[in-house]
């Protein structure tokens, strides 16, 4: 019986903005995963908009090779997104690990994903390291943050170490606390292989890189593997780490993660949280899996130029190579023609999608309305989930209707407390509880998915003057009495700007969206109306007024019967033209008119 006692596996969580892929750059650089020529900020974001943002987006492993006691250890690091829409990243590694190390930013605190990262570390029975991160700042409160940990999150926080991943302050002593509190992993060599998947991305050079960590068994090349899901065989052809750089190795044994290649054509035949075994001599059973990242939030994605349709599907296949989370099928659209309705994790992650997709395969996009799923239960009792607003039923139909709802913690200084509650109610939300923490209160509400998916964020952030934090679980449906409302310009639908409202707020939001319709839209020729409708019914209008063109201007003298003329035919001119004429929404307009008004706070 051996096992890795050298080994450490961990993940770095945090909230957002706290310091993780900071305090990873640093690890690297002390371990000499990089020399100091090759090592630049933010080491382990390979895209270009992780580097802009300042965000990751996609969990990054790497292997640190660390001297301590005249003994040499293998330190296997998880770098973690801290946005609540990358949350599925953060599960699925932590799943691989034996320990975490928590980073607080000791001028800011707790936060709301500090605590449900911190959760999920409990819930996987990690070892966790509390770390105060930024404490060369002068706005550095240790003692306040440690306090914040214990009482919050209630694990003991007296021996936190304080470091400035900037600077490099304290991460030596971090390092060997590492070493001697996290747990080896339990592994056997001799047992059978077992093999968790964490993650798969294609890699034009390599195909589909899988990574991986071994349970049991060994890993090496040429071995025959099983994939325990579909039992599809596959041929190891190379085995590897990441240290940051790539590097190729023999094996990988029980306790390491690493990666491998097998010929594996497709991202979706290797399928995340799976077991892989050795064909002739498999294990009993698979290792629990996790749950799978759902999309919760759609919108339809169209080209601006209806001939770019075939190139901007083949950027959707290539795209969803590397990203498995977001889910796409072909639409139609009479005002937009053929798009595809997408499916995302939240609106940051939409909002990457969509700029991946314009940076790197040169594609205008028009963004529609976006949506949650709702489910449908028909007079018949039959039931149906619809995320489009254009496939909503005829109410007579509809037998009830069900949305999502979210449970959501909010963590917000007490003093604006007040503007909180008076937030999450106007958007229909149920208090559950609330807490007080020294000056700090931290706040659950019940919320409907969809009132929180297009400016509640912003709102939060605005009202709270930038202090709140933010971060939710999906809870389930709840009966809402809903409706679907559509906009019309120049008597037209407009499908991209209809959506599903709850009947009370249909006619706020209708009012809103005609206002914002009227500051964006273009002045055209003649008058433009902007109306919202309930079925056949008219909620709410604006007018955009015509440009009007000073036909009379050349006309002196005379009878007035001339200019009457002349206005009578450039009336029945822009009649024609309002009938003829096409509107040319600009793609800017269409989120805009979607926010909810400062009134409706």
């Amino acid at each position: 019986m051996s096992t890795n006692e050298n080994i450490r596996n961990f993940s770095i969580i945090a909230h957002i903005d706290h310091g993780k892929s900071t305090l990873a750059d640093r690890l690297i650089h002390k371990c000499g995963g990089l020399t100091d020529r090759e090592m630049k900020e933010q080491v382990l974001d390979s895209m270009d908009i992780e580097r802009e943002r300042g965000i990751t987006i996609k969990a990054q492993t790497v292997q640190l090779n660390y001297k301590y006691d005249n003994e040499d250890y293998k330190l296997n690091l998880i770098d973690t997104p801290g946005h609540v829409d990358f949350a599925y990243e953060v599960n699925r590694s932590l799943a691989a690990c034996e320990g975490s190390i928590l980073v607080v930013d000791s001028t800011q605190g707790v936060e709301a994903q500090t605590l449900a990262n911190s959760y999920q570390a409990i819930s996987n029975n990690h070892e966790i390291i509390p770390v105060l991160n930024k404490i060369d700042l002068p706005a550095s409160n240790p003692d306040n943050v440690i306090k914040q940990i214990e009482d919050i999150i209630g694990i003991e926080a007296k021996d936190a170490i304080k470091i400035s991943a900037k600077t490099g302050e304290g991460v030596e002593d971090l390092l060997n606390l590492l070493v001697k509190n996290l747990p080896p992993p339990k592994g056997i060599e001799e047992n059978p292989l077992q093999v968790f998947v964490i993650d798969s991305w294609y890699d034009k050079y390599h195909g589909v890189i899988t990574l991986v960590r071994v349970k049991n068994g060994i890993l090496k090349v040429g071995q025959k593997i099983q994939m325990m899901s579909n039992k599809v065989c596959y041929e190891i052809e190379k085995v590897g780490v990441f240290t940051p750089k790539l590097k190729y190795v023999d094996r990988l044994t029980a306790g390491e993660i690493g990666f491998l290649t097998s010929g594996i054509k497709r991202v979706a035949d290797c399928k995340i949280g799976d077991t892989l075994t050795e064909e002739k001599k498999p294990c009993d059973k698979a290792l629990p899996g996790f749950k799978p990242s759902q999309p919760v939030v759609f919108c339809g994605l169209f080209p601006y130029d209806s001939s770019k349709f075939n190139d901007f599907k083949d950027s959707l296949e290539k795209l969803s190579l590397n990203d498995s989370s977001f889910s796409y099928e072909q639409e139609s659209s009479a005002a937009l023609g053929q798009g595809f309705r997408c499916g995302f994790l939240g609106l940051l992650h939409m909002e990457v999608i969509r700029e991946r997709l314009e940076r790197e395969f040169n594609i205008l996009l028009i963004t529609t309305a976006p949506s949650v799923v709702y489910q449908v239960t028909y007079s018949n009792n039959k039931i149906k989930k619809i995320q489009n607003p254009i496939e909503f039923p005829d109410l007579s139909l509809i037998k009830k209707m069900e949305e999502p709802w979210i449970i959501s913690t909010i963590i917000v200084p007490q003093n604006y407390l007040g503007s909180v509650f008076e937030l999450c109610e106007s958007r229909r939300g149920e208090q559950i509880e609330h807490n007080f923490i020294g000056k700090t209160a931290v706040v659950k509400y019940k919320l409907p998915l969809s009132e929180t998916i297009i400016d509640f964020y912003d709102r939060l952030k605005s009202i709270t003057k930038g202090y709140a934090s933010f971060d939710y679980q999906i809870e389930g449906y709840k009966e809402s009495k809903l409706i679907r409302l559509n906009i019309l310009v120049n008597q037209e639908i407009v499908e991209p700007l209809s959506i599903i409202v709850h009947a009370s707020h249909a006619k706020q939001r209708g009012r809103d969206i005609c206002k914002r319709l009227k500051e964006v839209l273009p002045r055209q020729q003649y008058k433009l109306p902007i109306q919202a409708a309930i079925g056949g019914k008219i909620i709410a209008r604006e007018t955009v007024p015509a440009f009007r063109k000073d036909v009379t201007g050349s006309l002196y003298g005379g009878d007035r019967t001339r200019k009457d003329k002349l206005l009578k035919k450039q009336k029945k001119g822009k009649q024609r033209l309002k009938q003829f004429g096409k509107i040319d929404i600009p793609q800017s307009a269409f989120l805009e008119a979607l926010k909810t008004s400062e009134n409706n706070k």
